[in-house]
């Protein structure tokens, strides 16, 4: 399981889902602080509708 406000990008580009917007989530991360909900990816730019199933694979701590 990959924590959503410590992964580096690589760490996110290896979800499939998320391939390509590790940089853009971490990003996100550093400007806004942490993510609090999973449904915060929604707000990632290029991410909106594609995060489903992503909560097996990533937690919040």
């Amino acid at each position: 399981m990959i924590d959503l406000n410590t992964a580096t990008p690589e760490q996110l580009d290896g979800l499939p889902q998320l391939k390509g917007h590790g940089f853009e989530i971490v990003r996100y991360r550093e400007e806004r602080g942490r993510f609090t909900a999973l449904r915060q990816l929604d707000e990632v730019p290029g991410l909106a509708a594609k995060t489903h199933g992503l909560e097996h694979q990533l937690s919040l701590e």
